[in-house]
């Protein structure tokens, strides 16, 4: 090890505000602050046992020693600048809203109402609530369709390009990378073409948290230079849930507006367990990460090898990779199809958990995903094999045949017709939904997950979309977003 590695990986080691936290439980200090349990003397017995007396003694909020996720200047400001080191970001900020939040407050932070910003259709929800909340206006890329798979993947350089020099006037272009499928773009090349067009280069890595730490994982935005790039470190690494990180480069945005723009959408009254997660869980993977994901990635293609052994079986892997906006793809995702055998990913879900004792992460018309993480071994994924093979032991005949019967496919993309914010704050009326077909809609109507929408506000209702919705329905999606849960009716922009 040389001189530079061994310092960084000392300095790594710290955990300053985990170190913080866990000294003030200690001091004993009788508190008369919130949280009103006051270090879990008031929890209810039924939930103390589960969650125990020292995880409760950790559930605070800022008090002196503890810093302020809003103005941090103390422990957790070297947190944070532990973390960007461990990234190699300029900074690096702490979220406990969820990726959400650093996806709404990157784009307030690079756009103002009325600008222009590319945006890959197939983005996640809270792209478009950040779209409402700034008032920008997005000029929506279409992400390359894979027919086979029944699949977007992201968007090519050509595609990019071309939006670029029809839109020229654009302030900014969002990238997703990788996608809920683990499909990753050439974000190198991309965000190069973003740059030299003037632009900022906003990257949604939230399902990508892992990428800087092993060499054979697709390169991360941070390391892709990206302007401002989101990693949900609860998904895929060791933090709590809700916990993700906003990484700066650069000096395209304004570090202080960032800042303006994550005390609007950050509560302030943080859990300081969820922060000093996220602060263990860097210091875990900066000191430990190639280490660990070495055995997740092990794991994953031993698990995908058995899985595509078995018969009707489809699991996706590194031969789709050069397809049209397949540039790279995440191993430890599995994307899973039994869809020769009639069966919906939906049916999939079910199944495995009922039969299997496995719950996976994402169902869709086509496909389960399941996560193999730093957290699995041998044990858990030889479980999830298990519950596949368990699923192909039910006669055929059990199933509801629902793909064939339906001609289940993937929509076209609606027509842009208003604003998203316009169309979110217009006078709306109620329609049944098959009169809603030539309107506009005023709701972010989503199958979740992967809460890509397939509708959002400003976007016209088209045949196609409707008989989606309702196929969507039957097969037992989950929809939401829309004010009527039956989907009986939706909210249409007034006139």
């Amino acid at each position: 090890m040389n001189d530079s590695l061994e310092a960084f990986q000392k300095e790594q080691r710290k955990t300053p505000y985990l170190d913080a936290l866990i000294s003030y439980a200690k001091d004993k200090v009788v508190p008369f602050h919130v949280p009103g349990h006051k270090q879990g003397r008031g929890i209810h017995p039924k939930l103390k046992e589960w969650i125990g007396e020292s995880y409760l003694s950790l559930d605070l909020t800022e008090v002196p020693g503890l810093d302020n996720l809003s103005q941090p200047k103390e422990a957790l400001l070297q947190a944070m600048e532990l973390a960007a080191k461990a990234y190699g970001a300029d900074y690096t900020f702490f979220l406990v809203n969820g990726s959400s939040s650093g996806v709404h407050s990157m784009i307030m932070a690079a756009c103002n109402p009325g600008d222009k910003i590319l945006i890959p259709r197939n983005a996640h929800k809270s792209v478009f609530a950040g779209l409402i909340f700034s008032g920008a206006v997005p000029v929506y890329m279409k992400p390359e369709f894979d027919y086979a798979l029944q699949m977007d993947h992201t968007i090519t350089e050509e595609t990019l390009v071309e939006n670029l020099k029809e839109h020229p006037d654009s302030k900014a272009a969002l990238l997703v990378s990788p996608t809920y499928y683990g499909v990753a773009a050439n974000l190198e090349r991309l965000v190069s073409i973003i740059h030299d067009s003037g632009k900022i280069a906003l990257v949604d890595e939230a399902w990508g948290p892992h990428f800087h730490f092993h060499p054979d994982l697709p390169v991360s935005a941070v390391d892709a230079k990206a302007d401002l790039v989101v990693n949900s470190t609860h998904k895929l690494l060791s933090s709590l849930t809700q916990t993700s990180m906003l990484h700066l480069n650069g000096n395209r945005v304004d570090r202080a507006r960032v800042e303006s723009c994550l005390r609007l959408f950050t509560t302030t009254s943080p859990n300081c367990l969820l922060l000093a997660s996220i602060d263990a869980c860097r210091m875990q993977m900066a000191t430990q990460g190639k280490e660990l994901l070495d055995k997740a990635i092990s794991l994953a293609e031993k698990a995908r090898a058995e899985i595509r052994d078995l018969p009707g079986v489809q699991c996706i892997g590194r031969e789709i990779v050069g397809n049209p906006g397949v540039y790279a793809l995440d191993p430890t995702r599995m994307v899973i199809s039994l869809r020769s055998l009639g069966l919906t990913g939906y049916e999939v879900d079910e199944r495995l958990r009922s039969k299997g004792g496995v719950q996976i992460e994402l169902s869709d018309l086509f496909h389960v995903v399941a996560l193999i993480t730093i957290s699995d071994s041998e044990k858990e994924v030889d479980q999830l094999v298990n519950g596949i093979k368990q699923i192909l032991k039910i006669p055929n005949q059990e199933s509801k045949g629902f793909l064939e019967k339906k001609g289940a496919r993937l929509p076209d993309w609606p027509p842009l017709k208003l604003s998203p914010r316009d169309a979110f704050v217009s006078q709306h009326e109620t329609v049944p939904l098959e009169k809603a077909d030539g309107r506009v809609s005023t709701e972010l109507i989503t199958t979740y997950p992967p809460g890509i929408p397939a509708i959002a506000p400003g976007e016209e209702f088209t045949q196609d979309i409707l008989d989606y919705l309702r196929l969507e329905q039957e097969a037992g999606s989950r929809i939401t977003g829309v004010a009527d849960s039956t989907l009986q009716t939706v909210r249409v922009v007034k006139g």
